[in-house]
C-alpha cells in the first residue's frame, strides 16, 4: 500500500512539475557589488565583492560532445598577486528541462559566491537526471560530472582539490543529482544540498506515467527492478547503507517549501534519514517550486559550505586560522 500510495505521489508531482516549469522560469535580475583591489587573507564574509562569471567547455569524451559550464570566480583571482592563493568549489546542479545557465541567470548566485571566496560551477546537465544512461551510451550524466568536469575543474582552476573543500547541491532533479553523487562518492564531498528534491526520481516508471515522459525516464533509469534503477536509487542506498557507510557519508542539506508538490517526497526521505541515523539538516520553509525560493535557499547553502570549509580549514591547520591554501 505504501508503494502504491508513493507512486500515485511521483506521477502527481512530476506532471505537477512539467506544468510549473512555464511559471518558474521568471529571471531574477543578478545583482553584483562594487568591485575591490585587494584579496582577503582570511575566509570571511564582507560586503564589496563583486565575481566574475565565465562560460566554459569540456571536450568529454564520455558525452562525444563539448560540455558547457559556468565558473564564478571571486573578485581578485586573477591577480597576479593572488596566484598562489587556492579556493573551494561548489557545484550547483540545474533542475528538469532546465540548463547550465540558469543559476547564474535567475538568481544572485555571483554575488553570494563572492561574499564567501568560493568558487562555483554549475554544469549541463540537459534532462538527462545525472545519470549513465541505458539507452544511449554518449548521454553518461553522472560519469561526466564525476570523472571529467570535477577533475578538468581542478586541473584548469585554483580548487582545493579535495573532500574537505568541495560541495554539490542542486534544485529539483538537481537536489536528487547531489544527493545521489553524495552517497555514491562520499570521499568526494565534505556536504551536499538539494532543495525541492525530485528525490523519487528513480522510482518512476512508464507503467506509473504512460508515453513519452515515462518512456524517457525508463530510457535513462532502465526498466523497474534493473540494476541501473537499484544503484540510482536514493532511498534503496540508504535503506541497504550500514553504519559503518553511514559514517562516511557526507553531510546532508536538505529544504522544501510547504507549498511544493514535492513537500511530501522529501519528507519521506528524511523520515528515512532518521530512522538510520544519517546527519543531515532539513528545513520547512514557506515556499514554493519556483526561483524565488531557490534564490534564497541557495545563499544559505553557501553559507553552510562556508562553514564546513572553513572547519576543514582548522583540522588541516591545527588551530583556529581559515586561511586559504
Amino acid at each position: 500500500m505504501k508503494v502504491k500510495r508513493y507512486r500515485q505521489l511521483a506521477v502527481v508531482a512530476l506532471l505537477t512539475f512539467i506544468l510549473s516549469t512555464a511559471v518558474a522560469r521568471a529571471q531574477t535580475p543578478l545583482v553584483v557589488p562594487k568591485p575591490v583591489t585587494a584579496w582577503p587573507d582570511v575566509f570571511w564574509v564582507q560586503e564589496g565583492y563583486r565575481a566574475e562569471v565565465r562560460t566554459e567547455k569540456v571536450m568529454s569524451q564520455m558525452m562525444a560532445r563539448e560540455m558547457p559550464f559556468r565558473i564564478i570566480l571571486p573578485d581578485g583571482y586573477s591577480l597576479p598577486v593572488n596566484d598562489s592563493k587556492r579556493l573551494p568549489v561548489v557545484y550547483l546542479l540545474h533542475g528538469l528541462t532546465g540548463h547550465f545557465s540558469n543559476w547564474t541567470d535567475k538568481t544572485e548566485l555571483a554575488q553570494y559566491a563572492a561574499r564567501h571566496n568560493l568558487i562555483v560551477v554549475t554544469p549541463e546537465g540537459d534532462d538527462g537526471w545525472y545519470t549513465d544512461s541505458t539507452a544511449k551510451s554518449n548521454d553518461k550524466y553522472e560519469s561526466y560530472i564525476v570523472k571529467e568536469l570535477i577533475p578538468e575543474v581542478d586541473k584548469k582552476f585554483r580548487t582545493i582539490a579535495n573532500r574537505d573543500h568541495r560541495a554539490i547541491a542542486g534544485l529539483s532533479m538537481g537536489g536528487y543529482g547531489s544527493i545521489k553523487f553524495g552517497l555514491k562518492y562520499p570521499e568526494m564531498f565534505v556536504v551536499v544540498g538539494s532543495f525541492s528534491g525530485a528525490l523519487g526520481a528513480a522510482s518512476i516508471t512508464e507503467k506509473v506515467i504512460p508515453g513519452a515522459i515515462g518512456r524517457s525516464i525508463d530510457a535513462i533509469f532502465g526498466q523497474a527492478g534493473s540494476d541501473t534503477r537499484k544503484s540510482n536509487d536514493i532511498f534503496d542506498l540508504i535503506r541497504k547503507s550500514t553504519p559503518d557507510k553511514i559514517k562516511a557519508f557526507p553531510f546532508l542539506y536538505l529544504d522544501c517549501g510547504t507549498e511544493d508538490f514535492l513537500f511530501q517526497n522529501n519528507r519521506d526521505f528524511v523520515d528515512l534519514l532518521v530512522e538510520k541515523k544519517v546527519p543531515h539538516e532539513f528545513r520547512e520553509l514557506p515556499g514554493g517550486h519556483n526561483w524565488t525560493y531557490w534564490n534564497a535557499q541557495v545563499e544559505e547553502f553557501l553559507e553552510l559550505a562556508y562553514k564546513r570549509f572553513a572547519a576543514g580549514n582548522k583540522v588541516e591547520s591545527g588551530g583556529d586560522r581559515r586561511s586559504l591554501q
